[in-house]
């Protein structure tokens, strides 16, 4: 398996590259409106934002930002095709302008312009962007009413132009079957809270690079694509910043086109490319080990699994990850300028062939009593008992 990737160092206003209903899936995070860092970018585009900031009229510098962003939205429509789903990482904005301080609703107003032109709003992901900050409020403390909440979570918006994607062909169900994900992976990513990403744990790229971009955490855009896209398919951010929606398309076997105003980021990209193998590998690694983890403690608990993977051998709970593969990148190369090939594995990886029936019936391994789990349930805690 082959996956294809390209940058352009254009503004995504205008895709002409690429041709109507051309793209799978997009996963992208847009300059925020109202948030300082973006003041710039937005201002050099338009010319109405940048008056509305000078002169301290908050409502209106909003407005003008976000007309800005509508146009990429636009071309989203146009380029996606039927079925396909757009994911948009989006932070609402604080921001106090001639001492009042105020609220501006970046993902609402997004929704708002997506569903006027067409597409169908699903439901959203909040997840939480923990804050470094010691002080967790904003304004005047302890004293009622003049503080305000510090917002710590961002939306991740989902929306779908038409109806359910249909997988019509016989080689199209059998790459659907592969790139299902696991049940425990389901529960999780599916939630519409996500508590886990941490981001610097889980980032491919340099500390210093994310802040001064605001790039998200790999996480972010690897489960996006994992949950809305099948192998093979292309994936467009339009906003591509240091790459990182392109390097999770890498680790998941998809395709993928990122657009990028700034060709001053190139540099930034180039310096993590080299390292994707690695690290997507690792990642891999960990959802297959994550996974046997999963089995070891259900079986302790229920007993037999009823399916099992046909390529890696072991137990899955549905009969629709027995045909999952998660391949495993070999190379990646740069073929022209801004243009890279990852080459991957059409095969399990080796340590995760086997019979399994040895680690699942270890002795640590055997099934709990129901005396023994009701036991553990009833059983007080140290925090319990310290309290009552």
């Amino acid at each position: 398996m082959i996956s294809k990737h390209k940058i352009i160092f254009k503004n995504a206003k205008k895709m002409r590259a690429l041709s109507k209903e051309s793209i799978d899936l997009v996963v992208t995070s847009p300059p925020y409106p109202m948030i300082e860092m973006w003041d710039d970018i937005f201002s050099n585009q338009s010319k109405k934002a940048a008056q509305a900031l000078k002169q301290n009229n908050g409502s209106a510098a909003f407005e003008w930002m976000h007309r800005e962003l509508d146009k990429i939205w636009d071309e989203l429509f146009r380029v996606l095709k039927p079925g396909g789903i757009v994911c948009i990482n989006i932070g609402d904005a604080t921001r106090t302008i001639d001492e009042q301080f105020a609220l501006y609703i970046n993902h609402a107003r997004i929704l708002n312009y997506m569903q006027k032109i067409g597409f169908s709003v699903l439901p959203v992901i909040l997840w939480r962007k923990q804050t470094n900050a010691p002080n967790k409020f904003m304004g005047s403390g302890m004293m009622p009413p003049g503080a305000y909440v510090t917002l710590e979570h961002e939306y991740i918006l989902i929306l779908r132009k038409g109806g359910k994607r249909n997988f019509l062909h016989k080689d199209d169900k059998k790459n659907r079957r592969e790139s299902a994900y696991f049940w425990e992976e389901r529960n999780l990513w599916f939630s519409d809270v996500w508590m886990d990403l941490k981001g610097t744990t889980q980032n491919l790229t340099h500390n210093k690079v994310r802040g001064r971009s605001a790039a998200f955490p790999f996480e972010l855009p690897y489960r996006l694509i994992s949950m809305f896209s099948v192998k093979g398919d292309t994936v467009l951010d339009p906003f591509l910043g240091i790459g990182t929606t392109m390097f999770a398309a890498m680790a998941a076997g998809r395709n993928s086109i990122g657009y990028e105003i700034d060709s001053h980021l190139q540099k930034d990209i180039l310096l993590n490319y080299s390292d994707i193998v690695s690290f997507s590998n690792s990642r891999i690694i960990k959802r297959l080990d994550g996974h046997m983890e999963f089995v070891k403690e259900r079986f302790k608990k229920k007993g037999k699994f009823k399916y099992t993977n046909k390529h890696y051998l072991f137990p899955v709970i549905t009969s629709q990850e027995k045909e999952l593969m998660i391949n495993q990148l070999e190379s990646v190369g740069m073929t022209a300028k801004n243009c890279f090939e990852v080459n991957y594995s059409d095969t399990p990886q080796e340590d995760f062939v086997r019979n399994w029936e040895e680690y699942i019936l270890s002795e640590d391994s055997q099934p709990e009593t129901k005396k023994q789990i009701r036991r553990k349930r009833n059983k007080p805690t140290y925090k319990q008992q310290k309290l009552f």
